[in-house]
């Protein structure tokens, strides 16, 4: 008899709450008679029957911990819509790589970028021109000059306060920037060092007379390594997802003073009728001795004019692509 009572009351009470489904999706609130229906069919039934939710004062309802509850923002799997916008674009170190090209006083450079921090990059890079100008005549010298850049360096790039300026510290390890010259004067013309005035022999395969020529090498390359320090507008690697940036640079290479080397052959004479004329190698004849001592001491006077300049300048306009490696 218990059984049969038991039934018909979990029968009518799933009736009641399938013909009086709650409102809006909300889960409808008990009322006394129906908590006392619940506590009656389990002392009849003898088992625990599944209890309706009851209220919150109830106190053989169910716990706060047993309703299923919204996940909280910070659940896994949860997306976060309103992520602040540094969190976005936060880059590990490491992680982003950029490589880039341009063309200053050092040649055309190649350069490569690695992002450390925040605030700083590193930055590799490499410069080469060759530039010949081929022969042309400047006042009786057939002269062909010879233009050869080539360098290779790294810095460390500065950003204060993450700002788009920047301010860089490195050293060219290898500096091979020179501009070298080479000459044949032709034979009869005039010319003049330290003030004193000599004339190009004219060749004579019978005498040994060969014609007077003559090379020289500036070379701007005297300190190695060669400091450099430079400012900037741009990142080289932008902190955000952009692939393509334009950074400028401007500031100095501390490469020493110049040097002058030359190398000289063939003949010279005193005077215009080439009676009195000597290979610039014999150190016993007066027109060697003259024009090797005006020589020196024209290269002792270029070399003094040049001890000041112990700066070479940089400016550039880079074209560079970065992108994520990890």
């Amino acid at each position: 008899m218990r059984v049969i009572l038991a039934s018909i009351l979990a029968l009518a009470a799933l009736g009641a709450v399938l013909v009086f489904p709650s409102r809006c999706g909300a889960q409808s609130i008990p009322s006394d008679q129906d908590a006392a229906s619940n506590r009656l069919l389990q002392t009849a039934s003898g088992s625990a029957l599944p209890r309706l939710p009851g209220p919150a004062s109830d106190p053989d309802g169910p716990s706060d911990s047993a309703v299923p509850s919204a996940p909280e923002p910070s659940a896994g799997g949860v997306e976060h819509a309103h992520v602040p916008w540094p969190e976005q674009i936060r880059q590990p170190p490491f992680s982003r790589v950029a490589i880039g090209a341009d063309v200053s006083p050092l040649g055309i450079g190649l350069k490569s970028a690695i992002l450390l921090s925040r605030y700083f990059d590193a930055r590799v890079m490499g410069n080469f021109l060759s530039y010949d100008t081929g022969k042309f005549e400047l006042e009786g010298f057939h002269v062909d000059a010879n233009l050869h850049l080539a360098s290779a360096g790294a810095s460390l790039d500065w950003y204060p306060l993450n700002s788009i300026w920047r301010l860089s510290a490195g050293a060219l390890f290898f500096n091979g920037n020179q501009l070298s010259v080479t000459s044949n004067i032709v034979p009869g013309t005039s010319f003049t060092l330290n003030r004193q005035k000599f004339y190009a022999a004219t060749p004579n395969p019978a005498t040994g007379v060969t014609a007077l020529a003559a090379s020289g090498i500036l070379g701007l390359h005297s300190r190695q390594p060669a400091l450099t320090l430079s400012g900037g507008f741009g990142k080289f690697i932008p902190r955000s997802n952009r692939h393509w940036s334009f950074p400028s640079e401007f500031g100095v290479v501390f490469m020493g003073s110049p040097t002058i080397s030359t190398r000289t052959s063939g003949w010279v004479c005193l005077d215009q009728l080439q009676t009195q004329c000597a290979n610039i190698d014999s150190p016993t004849f007066p027109a060697s001795i003259d024009f090797n001592n005006a020589l020196q001491a024209t290269l002792t006077k270029w070399r003094k004019d040049m001890s000041s300049f112990t700066i070479y300048p940089i400016f550039s306009y880079s074209v560079v692509y970065s992108f994520n490696i990890r």
